[in-house]
């Protein structure tokens, strides 16, 4: 596996923050990965400025994301009485506004997590707020009242990543979390620094592709309810990727308390994958780049690089297979239990991890904060 490869402007980034009573500080126009880990819905970066020194009612900035879901932008008046929220849903923009008890959600334009920097521009027009996306309109939000009062002084506060108001006051609520970028910001004309609620901003990548990576350094455990279907059902797992690249235990299912009922692993200088099932062990040396593995009552068949049904492992030693199964937790990128002393996490690039067809989400899964969910360096 190649190292992450260069980061944009990591440089920059450690030369622009600096502690300011115990806080540090960052320039708006820096390159800023909002995926890093925090509290939920807590901004990665705000600032609060005076309204009577603002000049311009014009932000612009660019975003690159792969990620369908999760919060860019937030603008607030009157102590978050009066909000903004710009965030992606389905990969489509979302705009949420609150102003005098008045509250107007609107989505559209152009989906945006393509892995391309697009250019949003934010602007106020009169009773109108505009987005415009790479120079065209991509969303026109009208908001007229006879409660609307106009603000002319206090505080603004904006932040980027979160919001700074409760989740409850949503009317469209939606994933926060988003392995996104943005850089070279200009946020109403203001050149003041941002304070940083993180202690070090985690740079972006200088080229993405789509996918999951694991750096090596921990794993996620997704939320068993991905497999609460119907009894009378197998349950299908695919993994994409090459996993001639990859390094480090994959895949892990198991109770806790008990033994693993299953591990997948591989290994970059064998090119061998080795998945263990009870005691039934599996050597996979063919190249390949996506994996399916059907669960039964007490059968587990495994494909890969085609459709016909490469292992069939049944019967098994122990009956309810499919059973077990849906009491386990699920992790990826490592084994279950593990401690960070002597494991092989996954070094590698997952580009897809699928549960009954569906796509795991791991922005949704309880992950070491290394992992990017929906992003790959080249």
């Amino acid at each position: 596996m190649t190292a992450a490869g260069p980061l944009l402007l990591a440089l920059s980034i450690t030369a622009l923050a600096w502690g300011v009573q115990g806080k540090k500080q960052v320039s708006g126009s820096a390159a800023l990965y909002l995926g890093q880990p925090r509290d939920t819905w807590r901004p990665l970066i705000h600032i609060a400025v005076n309204l009577t020194k603002i000049r311009d009612i014009k932000s612009s900035f660019q975003f690159r994301t792969y990620d369908p879901e999760g919060a860019i932008f937030y603008g607030d008046t009157k102590n978050g009485r009066d909000w903004f929220v710009l965030s992606l849903k389905d990969g489509v923009p979302l705009m949420q506004i609150s102003r005098s008890g008045v509250l107007v959600n609107v989505a559209g334009g152009p989906k945006l997590n393509d892995g391309r920097w697009h250019t949003l521009e934010l602007s106020n027009h009169g009773h109108f707020v505009i987005l415009d996306v790479d120079g065209s309109h991509g969303l026109v939000v009208g908001l007229q009242s006879n409660t609307i009062e106009e603000v002319i002084s206090g505080s603004l506060r904006l932040a980027l990543g979160g919001i700074l108001i409760p989740k409850e006051s949503l009317f469209v609520k939606f994933e926060p979390q988003m392995d996104a970028c943005v850089r070279e910001g200009s946020w109403l004309n203001l050149s003041i620094p941002w304070e940083m609620e993180v202690d070090e901003l985690r740079p972006c990548y200088q080229t993405i592709r789509p996918g999951s990576f694991f750096p090596g350094n921990g794993l996620a455990i997704v939320n068993a309810s991905v497999l609460q279907t119907d009894l009378e059902r197998s349950v299908t797992m695919e993994l994409w990727g090459d996993f001639t690249k990859m390094d480090g235990t994959i895949l892990s299912i198991g109770t806790p308390g008990h033994a693993l009922t299953l591990a997948l692993s591989a290994n970059n200088n064998t090119k061998k994958v080795t998945l263990l099932l009870g005691g039934h062990v599996v050597i996979l040396k063919e190249n390949f780049k996506r994996l399916e593995m059907t669960f039964g009552s007490d059968s587990l068949e495994v494909r890969h690089g085609g459709h016909e049904a490469n292992e069939i492992l049944s019967p098994m030693k122990h009956a309810g297979l499919l059973n077990k199964l849906r009491e386990s937790h699920i992790a990826i990128g490592g084994l279950l239990g593990e401690d960070n002393v002597g494991s092989r996490f996954l070094t590698g690039c997952l580009e897809k991890v699928r549960i009954q067809g569906k796509d795991v989400d791991l922005d949704r899964a309880d992950k070491h904060w290394s992992i990017s969910s929906h992003s790959c360096p080249m």
